[in-house]
C-alpha cells in the first residue's frame, strides 16, 4: 500500500497558521474552544448499503445531538474495508474532527500484505462500539440439518464440502479452519469478494456453508438455517441454536467494532468523543438496528480498546503461524 495525501479538510488548517505571530496570539483562544465547534467526519471503510450503514448512520445521528455538532459519516470503502481507516491513521492532524471505524481486518492488515502504516501504532483508540456475530449458515433444503450432520459428512468426503467467508484471510476464515483441522475434517474453503456474493453462491447451492456476520436477514428470511455461532453464548434472536463452544469445539470469534482518530490525540478530547458516542450508544433507533443484523452492544473504554487490539494482533499472528501463512 503506497503512502498517498489525505485530503481529509486539510486546508481547514492552512489559514490558522498564516503568520508564526498571528497563530502564537491565536493558540490560547484555540485551547480554550470548548470541542467540537464544528462538524465531525465519521469514515465508514465500507460502501453505502451494506449491514454497517444503517448501523452507522443511526450512531452518527445520535452522536450529532451529542455533541451539538454535525457527525458526518463518510463512505471511503476498499481494500476489503481496510484502506478508509488506513487513510486516517496516515493522517498528520489529530485534532478529533476526523475519526474512522475500527475493525479486525484493519489490525490484521500488516499480517497479511505489506502496509506502510501499523494499527498499534498510527491510531488513538477511542473505545468500542459493539461486536459482530459469526454464524454457521447453510441453505434451507440442505442436507444437513445440524452441525454434528455436517462435520461427519465433510470427514467422509475431505476436501469436497465447501466453505465460504468474505476474503482470503479474515479472522472468519482463519479461524474455521483452525476449528475443522482441530476436528480432523478438511473443507475446501472458498473466499468470496463480499457477503451478497456469498449468499447469492449459497442459496443457488453452488456452495455448501457460509461462515460470516450479517446471516440474520437470509435467516430470518427462510432462505438460511443457521447451523451454530461462534460466540460464547447463544444469540438472543436465535435461542434454539447452539454455540460451536457446545458442541465440543472450543472456539469463539471475538470481533469488536470501535472508534479511532489519528494518534497522539489529546486526551481530553479522546474523552469527550468517548462520552458522546457512549451516549449516543443508547439512542433507541442504533440498538434496533444492531438488533436486526445480530450486532451486540460493547461498550468498552478507550483503553480497554487499545488493549484489545494488542491482544487481537497477537492472536491473529499466532493463528496465521498455526495454517502456515506467510507474507511474501
Amino acid at each position: 500500500m503506497n503512502r498517498s495525501p489525505i485530503a481529509f479538510n486539510r486546508r481547514q488548517f492552512i489559514g490558522g497558521v498564516a503568520a508564526l505571530g498571528a497563530g502564537a496570539v491565536a493558540a490560547p483562544a484555540l485551547a480554550n474552544t470548548a470541542f467540537p465547534s464544528r462538524p465531525i467526519q465519521l469514515v465508514l471503510p465500507f460502501p453505502p448499503g451494506g449491514s454497517f450503514d444503517p448501523v452507522i448512520r443511526s450512531l452518527a445521528e445520535a452522536a450529532s445531538k451529542e455533541f451539538g455538532q454535525p457527525v458526518v459519516l463518510m463512505h471511503r470503502p476498499g481494500a476489503g474495508g481496510v484502506s478508509g481507516t488506513a487513510n486516517v491513521g496516515l493522517m498528520n492532524e489529530a485534532d478529533g474532527y476526523t475519526i474512522a471505524v475500527m475493525h479486525n481486518s484493519v489490525i490484521r492488515a500488516p499480517l497479511v500484505q505489506r502496509v506502510t502504516w501499523h494499527p498499534l501504532k498510527d491510531f488513538t483508540y477511542l473505545g468500542g462500539l459493539f461486536g459482530l456475530t459469526t454464524g454457521v449458515v447453510v441453505a434451507k433444503d440442505a442436507p444437513w440439518k445440524n452441525f454434528g450432520e455436517l462435520i461427519a459428512d465433510a470427514k467422509s468426503r475431505p476436501g469436497v464440502v465447501t466453505w465460504g467467508n468474505v476474503g482470503a484471510i479474515s479472522i472468519n476464515r482463519i479461524t474455521a479452519q483452525s476449528m475443522a483441522r482441530a476436528a480432523g475434517v478438511s473443507f475446501n474453503m472458498v473466499p468470496f469478494k463480499g457477503g451478497g456474493e456469498a449468499f447469492q453462491a449459497l442459496l443457488g447451492r453452488h456452495l455448501d456453508v457460509y461462515s460470516d456476520p450479517g446471516f440474520g436477514a437470509q435467516v430470518r428470511g427462510g432462505g438460511c438455517r443457521l447451523l451454530a455461532t461462534f460466540t460464547d453464548q447463544r444469540l438472543r434472536n436465535y435461542p434454539d441454536v447452539p454455540t460451536l463452544k457446545e458442541l465440543g469445539h472450543n472456539f469463539s470469534i471475538e470481533s469488536p467494532v470501535g472508534l479511532v482518530a489519528p494518534k497522539n490525540l489529546d486526551p481530553k478530547i479522546v474523552a469527550r468523543l468517548h462520552e458522546g458516542f457512549s451516549k449516543a450508544a443508547t439512542d433507541p433507533a442504533y440498538l434496533a438496528n444492531l438488533d436486526l443484523y445480530d450486532m451486540v452492544p460493547q461498550l468498552t473504554s478507550a483503553e480497554a480498546h487499545t488493549a484489545f487490539a494488542h491482544t487481537q494482533f497477537d492472536r491473529e499472528q499466532k493463528m496465521l503461524a498455526e495454517i502456515g501463512f506467510k507474507l511474501d
